[in-house]
């Protein structure tokens, strides 16, 4: 098998969303789609390896930067004045909008993943998609952004979640107070509970930006709605996976996956 890949565009209103999918070279009939976001700050880039094994395993993937998403971020729209996390959910909804205009998959087997804040739109999106999504895989995801909007932290950003100034941070990682204000109020378990198909989630136990804790609830919740999940916990690895820890959920995903055929 030869892994090709080639670069897709799509419109979110007027604004266009770049990015690239990954199939093998000679691959005939319709391919089961997996759309793998990325996470605060990262672009398409950090979802490669994803796309890249998961497209050696016979699947069609496709990744892309959200508009304004991070700070090398190819599609339209700017980090520093333009992208929420719901605006995100836009961009992936978008997405999937291009996907059934393709004849080239077979839309009713579409996986959503995510990684970080890509994890945290793809539950969102997910919820809001119910049927039309058929997985949900959720890397680390940052079910906590709600949470951290009302504690005035998010990362290095610390700002008054009572007086949500017109721009929080600063320098390179200045963003709109409305990325805040757009998830202030959000109870997050509630909003993603509609989704009650199939779900991954790995996470690892040492991770410092999203505790674990967070993945250990949302599978309860999942579970409580009459969702199928899979939770699995990397003992020591951290927010993002590398080296071994990406080769373990690589696997784990590709295995998620084929279970769902």
């Amino acid at each position: 098998m030869t892994v090709a890949y080639k670069d897709f565009s799509c419109m979110k209103g007027g604004m266009t969303i770049r990015g690239k999918e990954y199939a093998d070279s000679e691959a005939k009939g319709k391919l089961i789609p997996v759309v793998i976001a990325h996470g605060f700050t990262a672009d398409m880039r950090r979802s490669q390896p994803y796309a890249e094994y998961m497209a050696e395993k016979g699947y069609r993937a496709f990744i892309f930067d959200f508009c304004g998403g991070g700070f090398e971020t190819i599609s339209d729209g700017s980090f520093h004045d333009y992208m929420t996390p719901l605006s995100e959910v836009d961009d992936l909804k978008a997405v999937v909008s291009y996907l059934k205009t393709r004849d080239d998959i077979d839309f009713s087997k579409l996986i959503l993943a995510g990684c970080s804040q890509g994890g945290f739109v793809a539950a969102l999106t997910a919820a809001q998609l119910k049927e039309e999504v058929h997985g949900l895989a959720l890397f680390y995801p940052a079910l906590c952004i709600p949470d951290d909007a009302r504690a005035g932290s998010m990362q290095i950003i610390r700002f008054d979640p009572e007086n949500i100034p017109e721009c929080i941070g600063e320098g390179r990682m200045r963003l709109s107070g409305n990325y805040a204000r757009s998830v202030i109020r959000l109870n997050v378990f509630e909003e993603i509970d509609d989704y009650t198909g199939n779900v991954f989630i790995i996470h690892g136990t040492a991770d410092n930006i999203v505790n674990y804790g967070y993945s250990l609830v949302a599978d309860e919740v999942y579970r409580k709605h009459g969702a199928d999940t899979q939770l699995h916990l990397l003992p020591d690895a951290g927010h993002g996976f590398s080296g071994d820890d990406l080769e373990e959920s690589c696997i784990l995903f590709e295995k998620w996956a084929d279970s769902l055929k």
